[in-house]
């Protein structure tokens, strides 16, 4: 089963910058497709693959912030080639 994921990662400290980078360079390592924007990450594959990931990497994430907020959103299909139509 195909998923796609989208993630918004805030830490609510002032240092932020290294803990965002480190979380989105990991899942640019990982083989799936992932998509960048200014305000979320996406990440689409194989369900399995995909939350095992994300299982791993938002642990890290929060180990190194003090405190933080995780948005995501899961879509049951691969999104990652929506293009708008209008």
């Amino acid at each position: 089963m195909k998923i796609s994921v989208e993630l918004t990662l805030t830490p609510l400290q002032n240092e932020f910058e290294e803990p965002i980078i480190n979380f989105i360079k990991k899942l640019r390592a990982s083989g799936l497709t992932v998509l960048e924007n200014p305000l979320s990450t996406q990440v689409y594959g194989d369900y399995d693959k995909v939350m095992q990931l994300l299982t791993t990497e938002i642990k890290e994430a929060f180990e190194l912030i003090d405190r933080g907020l995780l948005y995501m959103k899961i879509v049951k299909s691969d999104r990652s080639d929506y293009e708008p139509t209008f």
